[in-house]
């Protein structure tokens, strides 16, 4: 059986984390692997809809996604996961459970990621119609040692994912 793992995307809200998971996806497939990609918005509609953005509700939000991912990859799939988990306590408790976990910092400062934010979500926390808005009004805890950093500033989408590959080729993992 192949060796899963987990690619644990971690950044603010608009840093690139699902734009960097869905060009990453078909090169992990070129390369044999079977791919899942958990996103943090479909997964709150689905496995996680009633939930809300209390601390209690992000970290339940949170655990349910590293389960998830941790019954893929036991079961040979490269789990990908693009949620912005600000919290630094639940990331390190789904590393626990995982052997095979590779966080990736995607990095961007809050000023580049409002610029880029279609949904105008920052907007309106800003204005107080969303309350508890990681960057505005409640923190995100940036990884202190992170097995990768992709710098959406500074690099490209395709940089970004060469980054990674290189990083998975160097840990074995394809």
């Amino acid at each position: 059986m192949e060796q899963g793992f987990i690619l644990w995307f971690t950044g603010l809200s608009g840093s690139g984390k699902t734009t960097i998971s869905k060009a990453l996806e078909p090169e992990l497939k070129a390369r044999g692997c079977k791919v899942e990609i958990l996103d943090g918005d479909v997964v709150r509609t689905h496995l996680s809809k009633g939930l809300g953005f209390s601390k209690e509700d992000r970290d339940t939000n949170i655990r349910r996604i590293g389960f998830v991912a941790h019954l893929l990859s036991r079961n040979g799939v490269a789990a990908i996961t693009a949620a912005i988990s600000p919290y630094q306590a639940i990331r390190d408790e789904v590393r626990a459970m995982e052997p095979n976990f590779v966080e990736i910092y995607v990095k961007a400062t809050l000023e580049v990621c409002e610029s880029r934010d279609v949904k105008g979500l920052y907007a309106k926390a800003r204005a107080g119609e969303i309350k508890g808005f990681t960057g505005i009004d409640d923190p995100y805890e940036e990884p202190p040692n992170p097995e990768i950093i992709c710098d959406t500033e500074r690099e490209s989408v395709g940089e970004s994912v060469k980054k990674i590959l290189t990083k998975l080729e160097l840990l074995g993992y394809i």
